[in-house]
């Protein structure tokens, strides 16, 4: 499926500092970039960068002086999901996991785990099949945490979702992550662009290793699940953010926008009798 995804960022920089973006669409086997055009203005020095495992792409800029930025993203991208139903899903014990899968059981910064353990346990404890349980965990998040923007701030963590029960996408990729780390479930953050997403903007779900696949999940129900462009994953957002700055900046304006470029598209809905999950590993 072929998506046209665009985003702009407007910053204030008072004097010398460093930024690093996140916001190129990532290249895997399951998508593939066709075109695309990054730009700054006025022009300054800019590298790019690839974490070891390909998860992100990022681009360090460094802006010498006290300037108004101006910086544009734009590509075509087509991606592939994979359909797998939940009997073909089969839980991979902790002793078989691949070493890159291990960190995404721990605790994080944002996803506490170890403080949910309890909670996790006596919700969706007894509940046997792993696709099954990540699916509670993902309505209940969507039946019990009011999606409210501006309720959160940088610093809110799973742990304070679960208290206030008001959040935004990261807040509830967050509480996910967290519950299914308790529940002995490696999970991590994904951060892309979304089809349908209102108002546009970068979105945050979920993905939970299950059978082997990294299956993906949105407890906000805010975007159909094929209608995602991945532009990374980390074991938190402090790992995928989409601006880090460094030095004295500010953000003044971001938007981002994705639109679907092939007529066939059709949302994807859960079917809860086959329980079919999605994967873009």
């Amino acid at each position: 499926m072929k998506f046209q995804v665009s985003s702009d960022l407007q910053y204030e920089v008072r004097s010398a500092a460093t930024l690093i973006l996140n916001i190129h669409a990532l290249r895997t086997p399951t998508q593939t970039v066709l075109e695309e055009l990054f730009t700054v203005e006025p022009y300054i020095r800019l590298e790019e960068l690839t974490t070891d495992k390909g998860e992100n792409k990022f681009i360090r800029l460094e802006v010498p002086r006290k300037m108004k930025l101006n910086i544009s993203y734009r590509a075509i991208v087509d991606t592939y999901y994979q359909q797998i139903e939940h009997h073909e899903m089969e839980k991979v014990p902790v002793v078989d996991l691949d070493g890159s899968v291990i960190p995404f059981l721990f605790p994080s910064r944002y996803c506490q785990s170890d403080k949910l353990y309890r909670l996790a346990f006596n919700k969706f404890g007894r509940i046997k099949n792993d696709y099954a349980k990540v699916l509670a965990v993902s309505d209940w998040i969507y039946n019990n945490v009011e999606y409210l923007s501006g309720s959160t701030n940088s610093q809110t963590s799973a742990f304070d979702t679960i208290t206030e029960r008001a959040g935004v996408c990261r807040d509830f990729a967050h509480l996910g992550i967290a519950l299914c780390r308790a529940l002995t479930i490696p999970a991590r953050y994904f951060t892309g662009y979304a089809y349908q997403l209102n108002p546009p903007d970068f979105h945050a779900c979920f993905e939970a290793f299950i059978g082997g696949q990294w299956i993906i999940f949105d407890a906000t129900r805010l975007a159909p699940l094929n209608g995602l462009v991945k532009i990374g994953t980390g074991r938190d957002a402090a790992d995928a953010a989409v601006a880090s700055i460094f030095g004295a900046a500010r953000g003044t304006s971001m938007r981002a926008e994705c639109q679907v470029l092939d007529d066939n598209f059709v949302p994807f809905v859960r079917d809860k009798s086959t329980l079919v999950g999605l994967s873009y590993q």
